[in-house]
């Protein structure tokens, strides 16, 4: 039986934390940041976590 590949484009977006929850960036950070007030755009750095009802499928593309 071959091994399960994982999905390269999903590795590089998330990343499983020690409790079993998909991490990910947020988004709307990359550019037109001029608009954005100072307090959103500190928001946006921290990075969030994958909805329950997405997580499944985010974890079937890294191939857990």
């Amino acid at each position: 039986m071959p091994k399960m590949k994982s999905r390269r484009g999903a590795a590089k977006r998330f990343a499983l934390t020690k409790t079993g929850r998909v991490r990910r960036r947020k988004a709307y950070a990359s550019h037109i940041l001029t608009k954005k007030s100072r307090k959103r755009k500190r928001s946006l750095r921290q990075a969030g976590l994958v909805s329950p009802r997405e997580e499944k499928r985010v974890k079937r593309m890294l191939a857990c």
